[in-house]
């Protein structure tokens, strides 16, 4: 179903940039998206071919609107109203980051140590 007229803040929430449309309007009034190098408000009108510069918490987009669309479909979907331009220097980056960062939690599907891995690393640690 496509609209005349759209909202830039409705087409970044609707292709799953933002979890809220509150967000993706506070994105555009931050100063976080982009077009044409300038910022971009949220209530812009977004159409076909457009190229924005968004940041998101995860990672800086670079997107260009193949499509409309006005409301939230699932991400399977969605994907096939943008496409991702982001350069490869970017990409990069991003997977470097997600390989040093480490919260410091054992992995989750270990589960708690168990008395002879308690053991074997008092044995480890010469105690």
């Amino acid at each position: 179903m496509e609209k005349e007229k759209l909202r830039l803040d409705k087409y970044l929430w609707a292709i799953r940039l933002f979890k809220t449309r509150s967000q993706a309007a506070d994105a555009c009034d931050k100063g976080k998206v982009k077009f044409d190098g300038s910022a971009a408000k949220a209530a812009r009108t977004v159409h076909a071919g457009d190229e924005y510069e968004v940041k998101t918490e995860a990672k800086r987009w670079m997107i260009r609107v193949t499509a409309l669309l006005d409301h939230r479909v699932q991400f399977a979907e969605a994907i096939h109203y943008y496409t991702d331009i982001t350069p490869a220097g970017e990409l990069d980056r991003i997977r470097f980051q997600a390989t040093v960062f480490n919260t410091g939690k054992r992995l989750s599907k270990m589960g708690r140590p168990t008395k002879k891995d308690k053991r074997d690393l008092d044995e480890f640690m010469g105690h």
